[in-house]
């Protein structure tokens, strides 16, 4: 049976982008099914498929899976060929831990530069903690770069569910121009040359809903 992906607008649905990137790089097929957030039967729509109404989802037959990492993790179980977690039992150790520290953390940066794959990048004057994010992540990729990035250009080498988890943050540091470092700013334009990443964003330009909250420019929609 097909695996089917629920995902919310491409634009701006951070969670949605990562199992779905997964998926396209690594070749897991799948079919998929947009719900616009926050439209007039949006939750409804997505209850039906998550008991949490929230996207993204999962469909695997019977099996229903939430969460972004859930999804990836289930992946990782049920396509061990895929490697979306590294061989190497340190860097496999690692790979784990900073992604669950992206799916508890860094609220501040979330909540003040929120994905916005159509707005033209510029800076934006954020709070100081967003600054404190974006430097522990800079500090974080640099890292995995110099310890465990031979063989290619991701965090681990090959692209892995690592990457995935943090996909959303290339975009938001792209969209609102924050300074890294040189091997971060190589990893980003790695990330965004992917086939699947060019893919993701044609689509969320071509989107028609506009989310008020996500907007950084707000009441002016500014689109590439």
């Amino acid at each position: 049976m097909t695996l089917k992906l629920i995902i919310g607008n491409k634009n701006y649905s951070s969670w949605s982008l990562r199992p779905w990137l997964a998926m396209k790089v690594v070749g897991i097929p799948f079919e998929e099914e947009v719900i616009p957030l926050y439209e007039p039967g949006s939750r409804e729509r997505v209850l039906h498929y998550s008991p949490a109404g929230k996207v993204p989802v999962l469909l695997d037959g019977k099996t229903r899976i939430w969460e972004s990492l859930a999804i990836l993790e289930y992946l990782a179980e049920q396509f061990p060929d895929a490697r979306l977690w590294p061989v190497d039992k340190t860097a496999r150790a690692h790979a784990r831990a900073i992604s669950h520290e992206m799916h508890a953390g860094f609220a501040p940066l979330r909540r003040n530069c929120p994905m916005n794959m159509w707005a033209p990048p510029a800076k934006r004057d954020k709070p100081p903690e967003v600054y404190d994010d974006a430097g522990r992540i800079d500090a974080l990729w640099t890292d995995c770069r110099q310890r465990f990035g031979e063989g290619g250009p991701f965090l681990f080498g090959a692209f892995t569910a690592a990457d995935a988890m943090y996909a959303p943050v290339v975009s938001r540091f792209h969209t609102y121009a924050i300074d890294v470092g040189p091997a971060v700013r190589a990893y980003m334009e790695a990330v965004m040359a992917l086939p699947a990443w060019l893919e993701w964003r044609a689509a969320a330009l071509e989107e028609p809903w506009v989310m008020q909250g996500n907007e950084p420019d707000w009441p002016t929609v500014r689109k590439i």
